[in-house]
């Protein structure tokens, strides 16, 4: 067979890569004939960058600083054995039951799904997609205009205010259905429950997506609400506040109809989409209410902290409820200031795009060494 027509996965890589040269890289053609209508149009999300630096800093990706619960770790230990030869149980029950058991809700109103941006996934074509718009805020999650290419949705974007909060009277007009963040992304900025409320009281046939992926770090979750409001859908992840971002698990919480929506795209998909080792150290971490409660509030003093350090240096932050502060420089250049912290192999985020947040940059809470280290070289690079 000509190199030019192998396909490796990573495994194989590591086995043919160097002996090859990598030259059937540079000859295989591009087959861009074969590519079906919607993958020509699609612009993928991009995610965090996982660089290899030595000793790196990484407050880029919004992961916890804290590792895992000790309980969830040992469940996932005693999960690994014999029984992996069988499929996992395909409701994932256990997580399902811790999470009811955490909020007080009946374990028929709890979807689990593989990470929440798979949960997302299939809640665009399960209720989201409608002959009216989608309405989302202009500068928020950037795989939500994904999920609409992917699926032909049409959406509308809805412009934050001057100060980047969400104004849900913009959200009074026609439309198919709503969905944002809460703490918005990449702002860190929160609406309050009561103006979630009235949003939902605004748009009472119309469905209603929180995606609540950064909550638990100063937010109130909208779970209460799922039972006064059928049209709400809550969408949660373990990646963040419960520090599982490599187990990939996330959730959603809604009435028993919308979750049967998710249950029956889900099945139309992927009807294994959690193992018997990620459902042991979710349920355990969602159990573990003491260290997850520790962790969080060790992140939010840190977050307090480093905003006002680098308030000092002369950072403007915006408010944030996250695990993450969005911040800029008024007489600095954002890019070069990312790039000059890559240097000292400290990794945050910068996005170029769009426009009006191009000289913010967005930092992710890390350990107090690494915020201290963090702030000692912002000392240096603005002299």
């Amino acid at each position: 067979m000509r190199p030019e027509c192998w396909i490796l996965s990573a495994g194989h890589e590591a086995l043919f890569g160097r002996m090859a040269g990598y030259a059937y890289l540079e000859k295989m053609p591009v087959m861009s004939q074969f590519w079906s209508p919607i993958v020509r149009e699609l612009t993928p999300y991009v995610p965090g960058e996982q660089p290899k630096i030595d000793n790196l800093i990484k407050l880029n990706t919004n992961e916890n600083p804290y590792g895992p619960s000790p309980k969830a770790v040992a469940a996932m230990q005693a999960a690994v054995g014999d029984a992996l030869r069988l499929y996992p149980n395909t409701e994932s029950s256990p997580v399902k039951t811790a999470v009811a058991r955490y909020y007080g809700i009946p374990e028929e109103c709890v979807f689990v799904g593989n990470g929440s941006d798979e949960v997302l996934g299939l809640s665009f074509p399960a209720l989201l997609k409608h002959d009216a718009p989608l309405l989302f805020p202009d500068i928020t999650y950037s795989f939500y205009p994904v999920y609409c290419k992917l699926f032909g949705i049409d959406y509308r974007t809805v412009p934050l205010a001057d100060d980047f909060s969400i104004r849900i009277e913009d959200y009074s007009g026609d439309c198919g259905a709503i969905i944002f963040p809460n703490p918005n992304a990449p702002t860190g900025r929160l609406l309050p429950l009561e103006a979630v409320e009235a949003l939902l009281r605004q748009h009472p046939d119309k469905p209603v997506v929180v995606d609540e992926a950064y909550v638990d770090f100063g937010g109130e979750t909208a779970v209460p609400l799922i039972g006064k409001y059928p049209n709400l859908l809550v969408v949660q992840t373990l990646s963040k506040s419960r520090s599982l971002a490599g187990l990939r698990v996330g959730l959603a919480m809604g009435a028993p109809e919308l979750i049967e929506a998710l249950v029956r795209v889900k099945n139309s998909f992927n009807s294994y989409p959690l193992d018997r080792v990620a459902q042991a150290g979710a349920a355990a971490a969602f159990d573990d209410v003491v260290y997850f409660e520790g962790t969080r509030n060790a992140v939010i003093a840190s977050r307090v902290k480093l905003t006002n350090d680098l308030a000092e240096l002369g950072f403007e932050t915006i408010p944030s409820a996250a695990n993450f502060i969005f911040t800029r420089h008024p007489q600095r250049d954002a890019a070069e200031l990312a790039g000059r912290l890559r240097e000292r192999a400290i990794i945050v985020r910068h996005f170029k795009q769009p426009e009006r947040i191009a000289q913010h940059l967005r930092i992710s809470i890390g350990t107090p060494a690494e915020c201290a280290a963090l702030v000692e070289a912002l000392r240096e690079i603005l002299g």
